[in-house]
């Protein structure tokens, strides 16, 4: 465990983590940066709520005063969520922040980095990020990819965004030696759609087959095998009839690609803009979606938190 000084961790966490019982890490950016109060701390409760009816504990990470925190009481959560100004940590900034003492919601590579840091073996997002689109140009990749080389923990998401090149994403994930399966599917999804276009090599059908997986992969590790040292990336494809309509997904998709070019956006910012974008071109569909997508991956990141503690016993 590291030092109290380093990562905080709640009390509840704490004694989770030192008992086996299961724990989901659950990041912060959606709260801080996706959504307004107070429907960001509605869906906190929400989504904390499906974990623990699924018998697991929630782990909602974050900065707070320049401390890493792991599950996040009312006054952490309150800076949080009415922080509009809130700074956007991935793991590099870390350090930063701690040394600066600043507030800050937690990417999937900061999430995952604590997470897996404090003996987490379960955090459910709503996507990855990945390699954008014009990443010839730009070299623009997000760190959740290299993170997730390094962090031993189940990542339950819904893919990536389409916004992003999904193929490239997939090649670089697999040349990081990151493994990436398909829940009940052989189909990687696409965040908005059931479908990115593209398969996975690996399907998992239940969750003790997801934790008979995660701890072989621990296994692995112990023994020293090269490979192992990474994430495990779940891809959980929204059911059939609530992914967003394809002709209305592949508009927005077009529309939004093609203004971003117009207006010079590039980098870092074409993904919050093509966000508000599809926000605005689907007339809130896609967030309906992103909200489905969040309470789908936390119940079954919580079931698989549950499946592997069992399995460990």
């Amino acid at each position: 465990m590291p030092d109290s000084n380093t990562i905080t961790l709640s009390d509840e966490v704490r004694v989770a983590i030192n008992a086996g019982r299961p724990v989901v890490a659950l990041e912060s950016t959606l709260l801080a940066h996706g959504l307004s109060y107070p429907a960001n701390i509605e869906l906190a409760r929400e989504v904390d709520a499906i974990v623990r009816d699924a018998g697991a504990v929630p782990a909602t990470v974050a900065v707070i005063r320049g401390l890493p925190t792991i599950g996040l009481d009312d006054e952490a959560m309150a800076i949080l969520t009415q922080n509009p100004g809130i700074s956007k940590l991935s793991a590099r900034d870390l350090a930063i922040a701690m040394g600066t003492g600043i507030d800050g919601a937690t990417t999937v590579a900061s999430t995952a980095a604590l997470a897996a840091a404090v003996g987490i073996s379960v955090f459910a997002t709503g996507g990855l990020g990945g390699v954008h689109r014009d990443a010839r140009e730009s070299f623009d990749e997000s760190a959740d990819l290299a993170t997730l080389a390094r962090a031993p923990i189940v990542v339950v998401c819904a893919g990536v965004k389409s916004l992003l090149d999904i193929s490239a994403t997939l090649e670089r994930l697999e040349s990081l030696n990151v493994a990436v399966a398909g829940y009940r599917t052989n189909r990687f999804p696409g965040f908005y759609r059931r479908d990115s276009g593209y398969p996975v090599d690996w399907s998992l059908d239940n969750v003790a087959s997801v934790a008979r997986v995660a701890h072989a992969r621990t296994a692995l590790r112990r023994t020293g095998v090269a490979g192992a040292d990474g994430a495990l990336v779940l891809a959980n494809p929204l059911p059939e009839g609530s992914e967003l309509d394809a002709s209305v997904h592949d508009e927005a998709l077009a529309s939004g690609l093609a203004e971003a070019a117009r207006l010079g956006i590039r980098g870092k910012a074409v993904t919050p803009f093509l966000l508000g974008h599809f926000h605005a071109a689907t007339g809130g569909e896609s967030l309906r979606v992103n909200l489905e997508i969040i309470r789908r991956n936390a119940r079954l990141a919580a079931e698989i938190a549950v499946a592997i503690a069992e399995e460990g016993r």
